[in-house]
């Protein structure tokens, strides 16, 4: 009876030991959390279209961190987009994230302390559609129509300086705020009069459900919408090392992003979302993929989001001047750039939106 009490005893102790060690190394493990401003289709877990979706899709992270066995990565998508990336930030629930300008702003504004490291998702531009059949055949034609924005998202801010552009004021017209399932919902119904929103309303334009009338791609470049990879920066300051590997992974897919001979390929990764590969191939015509797969952050991105942060309070979007200076933290990307042997590899612009010759 003794012996088999003292068996017991041994058997408690060494679990209570390997419990001990197991949460030791719990204790010891780092996860970095990582948001998308998107969702896929029915709520699939990815994003598309992006140097980031690629690293998500592929696991360049993994490969990155493949020496730190320490360092754990999870990956989250916001159906509520960046007003939800938002919250998640305030309430200390993620450490970086792949964000719209506008939301970031409005973030910044509210106190969020972040830094903006490479671009992913740059250039981008924004669709009207209406349902198939419509009377609608320009911008200007939207006054007193039901018109669907996903309020809060870089698709707003830009919506709305299209407006500006053609004589209308959001006050001209029905807004009705409506996230991307939503929105291609209502026009299928024919419940509003037209939707801006982005690569996703060209599957119902193959479909005879809506039409495409306007596009910003060749209008003004001021219309554009930019996505970067925002970090807290409590988290960059504690982790440095870390931080450098997620740059460097996403730079690394930016590369095979940006390279034409894989095209097809960054579609087909992108349509995992659900979204048809037709859809960012529609997205990315008459565009090269080094200008909407750039990773650089550069003097036009920054002005911007200067200017963004400005028309955002005009439009009433914002209560106060937001203060970007110190936002913008490119020694991330130029590591990675230089270890890579990229510097160079893709054009930067000045503030002005015109080539910036190397070195300058």
């Amino acid at each position: 009876m003794i012996a088999k009490r003292k068996l017991f005893s041994l058997l408690l102790a060494g679990a209570g030991l390997l419990f001990g060690l197991r949460s030791g190394l719990a204790a010891d493990t780092l996860t970095v959390r990582i948001g998308f401003a998107s969702v896929g289709a029915d709520n699939r877990q990815f994003s598309g279209g992006s140097s980031a979706a690629v690293a998500h899709s592929e696991h360049y992270l993994d490969r990155e961190l493949h020496d730190r066995p320490d360092v754990k990565v999870e990956w989250y998508f916001f159906k509520g987009a960046g007003p939800a990336v938002n919250e998640a930030f305030a309430n200390n629930q993620l450490d970086f994230a792949i964000q719209g300008d506008l939301p970031e702003i409005i973030g910044r504004a509210n106190g969020l302390k972040t830094r903006i490291l490479l671009a992913s998702g740059a250039h981008a531009p924004i669709y009207l559609a209406v349902p198939f059949g419509s009377a609608i055949r320009r911008v200007a034609d939207l006054r007193g129509r039901k018109v669907s924005i996903f309020r809060g998202t870089n698709n707003h801010l830009a919506a709305v300086k299209v407006l500006a552009g053609n004589g209308l004021q959001e006050r001209d017209v029905q807004i009705i705020n409506m996230d991307t399932a939503t929105t291609n919902a209502a026009l299928t119904s024919k419940d509003i009069d037209a939707a801006f929103g982005n690569f996703p309303l060209a599957s119902l334009a193959e479909k005879n459900i809506a039409e495409i009338i306007y596009t910003t791609k060749g209008d003004n470049p001021a219309y554009e919408r930019h996505s970067t990879l925002i970090g807290q920066d409590a988290f960059i300051k504690a982790h440095p090392d870390i931080t450098q590997k997620i740059v460097s992974a996403i730079v690394r897919a930016a590369r095979w992003a940006s390279d034409e001979a894989n095209r097809e390929a960054f579609f087909e990764i992108s349509a995992r979302t659900g979204f048809p590969a037709s859809g960012y191939r529609f997205d990315f015509s008459n565009q090269e993929l080094k200008y909407r797969n750039t990773p650089i952050i550069d003097a036009s991105i920054i002005e911007s989001y200067r200017v963004q942060a400005k028309q955002a309070k005009e439009f009433g979007l914002l209560r106060r001047d937001v203060d970007l200076n110190g936002w913008f933290d490119r020694s991330f990307l130029d590591v990675a750039l230089k270890e890579q042997g990229l510097v160079g590899y893709w054009q930067e612009y000045d503030a002005s939106g015109r080539p910036q010759a190397a070195g300058q």
